[in-house]
């Protein structure tokens, strides 16, 4: 196969990880047509900046029977696999050619995860130590891979990941039955913090991914972990990909997992991260799942009639994040242009960028209901 066959089927395999946007830079779509572009991606750097990266994976032959993945073992699929200098020269490639300013590289385990960690390591060594590249480089740490690996990782790549896929031992057994939640996945997370903490490399930060909905486990039981991650093992962010059946897979015929399902499970992980709720306050239904109904914040403010009206003229910084329709921007606009006057009509609101339709049946302006200004 030649290599340039090889890049299409390897990358267009890696989008099976959402460690990053799904779609290009400029909000454009992945043409097919186009064999360069559909292979670039945008990511967000631990700075906030965004940048075009190439996402690729080393090799999508697997050892491994997750129920779930296209890629599992004695599938009938497409298969490639690049040598650490191939994957060097053809990122350096688009690098010289201004297309890409990043490498996201993973792979699935053809070979034993340290096997393959050392061909993905060794790749990174080329393009750092070899080609001189300084840019950014998330680098997917395998499970079940020695611990000297996930060193070398934190070494060489500016953000490392390791994908949990479920949120416990039960579940996980459910759609990898060769991973060890504990060994082969907290403890090489628990190192890389530690690493990390310790500024032993590059690497300022760590992800995760859930696939949401093969092992049958609820909302609660994904943001229970994903709680967890965020105080004990400094986790940036995690990602949930709702799970899609794929052929020729034990779970061909297990219903898809509706888009709004994985819509929910980010927006309350930005209540968690960003807005201070806590995951105690955060309203689920009976079967352990978010409604989907309504977004999270609006859920809870429905549950707690008792807090609302606020008077935005009056409120603190953390009681507007608490009201639909205001957010981190709008609450610190808010809380900035009431010092200089009061706001007393909903043309003043405007100004402040939240979204009036929601917020108005929450807030007081002047002591009278919005709605009804």
């Amino acid at each position: 196969m030649d290599t340039f066959k090889k890049i299409g089927l390897l990358a267009e395999a890696a989008k099976y990880d959402v460690c990053m946007s799904s779609c290009l830079s400029g909000g454009r779509k992945p043409d097919p047509a186009d064999p360069v572009h559909r292979w670039i991606y945008p990511a967000v750097l631990p700075n906030g900046r965004t940048v075009p990266i190439l996402k690729i994976l080393m090799d999508n032959v697997c050892e491994n029977n997750c129920t779930y993945c296209i890629h599992r073992q004695g599938r009938d699929h497409p298969t490639a696999s690049l040598t650490p200098e191939e994957l060097a020269n053809i990122f350096m490639g688009l690098v010289r050619g201004r297309l890409v300013h990043g490498l996201f590289l993973s792979s699935a385990i053809s070979s034993g995860p340290n096997k393959v960690m050392e061909k993905m390591i060794r790749a990174v060594e080329i393009i750092r130590e070899k080609q001189k590249f300084s840019g950014y480089i998330h680098l997917k740490i395998l499970p079940g891979a020695n611990l000297d690996y996930v060193e070398r990782a934190v070494e060489l790549a500016n953000r490392v990941s390791l994908n949990l896929e479920a949120p416990n031992r039960k579940r996980l057994a459910k759609i990898a039955p060769e991973k060890v939640f504990i060994k082969d996945l907290l403890k090489p997370m628990e190192h890389a913090r530690d690493l990390i903490l310790q500024g032993k490399g590059k690497a300022r930060s760590q992800t995760t991914q859930f696939v949401v909905g093969a092992s049958g486990e609820s909302d609660n039981e994904i943001l229970k972990s994903t709680a967890y991650l965020y105080k004990n093992l400094g986790l940036w962010r995690a990602y949930f990909s709702a799970f899609q059946p794929v052929p020729d897979t034990p779970l061909e015929n297990h219903p898809p997992t509706p888009l709004v399902r994985e819509h929910r499970l980010y927006q309350t992980d930005f209540l968690l991260r960003q807005y201070g709720f806590k995951l105690s306050e955060v309203v689920f239904c009976e079967d352990g799942n978010l409604p989907q109904k309504y977004d999270p914040k609006m859920a809870w403010a429905l549950a707690h009639p008792e807090r609302f009206p606020i008077e935005v003229n009056k409120a603190e910084y953390g009681q507007l994040l608490r009201i639909p329709g205001i957010g981190p921007v709008s609450a610190k606009r808010i809380s900035k242009l009431r010092r200089k006057d009061r706001f007393h009509n909903l043309e003043e609101l405007k100004a402040t960028r939240m979204v009036l339709k929601r917020a108005l049946p929450f807030i007081l302006v002047n002591g009278r209901l919005a709605s009804s200004l």
